[in-house]
């Protein structure tokens, strides 16, 4: 299955059926009579989040979408049939944009949420609804009213707790393998990871799910490597894990490089708790390991956790950071009750 976080969707509501004008012409009916029935309602456009998807690739095939009008109505007071509503199933966490890609219409993020995207147009009144006792006969009946037209943007952006962020291969997906069961492509050349990967961890009986977005490299906001749109997909975390890759001779250049492209795409997610951990320590000496350590938490500010994805050591420590970083950030703020006297 392609991956696709990012598509165009044109929609359109149906309009409204238009009211009859008719009048009763039974035998043996003495007073005859308006019974023209009102036209049926326009088909509503209408977005759900689903469980089962995680792409948005189904709307890369089909953009269009074009919801049923209402039935005109009938004599003998029929009313015209509604037309058919339109649901698009999305992915849970996609967001709805405006046609300019910046208003925000609607963001899914729960599970059977529902969104109206455009109102089916209402039904025209038939003649029977103008009949009044100085108009016994009215001879008049409304059109139905015109669907709504709109595009709109769809975007993905997954749900997950923590997120990893590192330079091509700093070893992100080595080690969402080695603390999941998700199973990333892994390789000795850069970009392996080309598109987000979830993952389930679990540390002491609880677990939190993890993302790993393809890396960064310096000039990624102005579209060099894989550019940075896939930061997108890390913006709903609580905590970042950023990973630098012990065996650069480098790391305090590396750690730099991804600090500036985060602040580059969205300075609140640059504020984002983030732990900064030195991977692959397993290919590293002593001395080698604490020079570097030094160098990264110099620029860091703070402490620097040392790990391997391939040898397991320093994870479950990490792993429990996080999940209490998670935890801590993920609590409801209690609401403060106002003062009453």
């Amino acid at each position: 299955m392609k991956f696709l976080d990012l598509t165009k969707v044109y929609i359109r509501s149906g309009g409204g059926g238009a009211g009859c004008i008719s009048f009763r012409r039974e035998k043996n009916v003495e007073y005859g009579g308006p019974d023209g029935g009102d036209g049926g309602k326009g088909g509503s456009v209408f977005a759900e989040a689903v469980d089962g998807l995680n792409t948005l690739i189904d709307f890369r095939y089909q953009q269009h979408f074009f919801a049923k009008s209402g039935t005109p109505g009938m004599g003998r007071l029929r009313t015209g049939p509604n037309g058919d509503d339109i649901v698009l199933e999305v992915p849970v966490g996609t967001e709805i944009l405006d046609e300019d890609e910046e208003t925000v219409l609607a963001d899914l993020t729960h599970l059977g949420q529902r969104v109206l995207l455009a109102k089916g147009g209402n039904g025209g009144f038939g003649n029977h609804y103008f009949k009044s006792a100085t108009n016994q006969a009215p001879r008049r009946a409304n059109p139905g009213q015109e669907g709504v037209e709109r595009t709109i943007w769809l975007r993905l952006k997954l749900i997950a707790d923590a997120g990893l962020v590192g330079l091509p291969n700093a070893g992100k997906s080595t080690f969402l393998a080695a603390v999941s069961n998700a199973r990333p492509k892994i390789a000795d050349y850069p970009f392996t990871t080309l598109v987000p990967n979830l993952g389930v961890v679990g540390i002491d009986g609880r677990e939190f799910v993890m993302a790993d977005v393809p890396g960064l490299i310096a000039g990624a906001s102005e579209g060099r490597g894989l550019g940075d749109q896939f930061l997108a997909h890390v913006e709903r975390c609580a905590v970042l894990l950023h990973l630098v890759d012990g065996t650069s001779a480098t790391v305090t250049r590396d750690y730099r490089t991804i600090v500036r492209e985060l602040e580059a795409y969205s300075p609140k997610l640059a504020r984002k708790p983030r732990i900064t951990a030195l991977n692959k320590i397993d290919a590293l000496d002593g001395p080698t390991l604490r020079r570097r350590r030094q160098a990264l938490e110099k620029a860091v500010g703070g402490p620097v956790f040392t790990i391997s994805g391939v040898s397991g050591a320093g994870l479950p420590e990490i792993l429990r950071i996080l999940l209490a970083t998670i935890t801590t950030e993920r609590a409801p703020v209690e609401e403060i009750t106002p003062w009453h006297p």
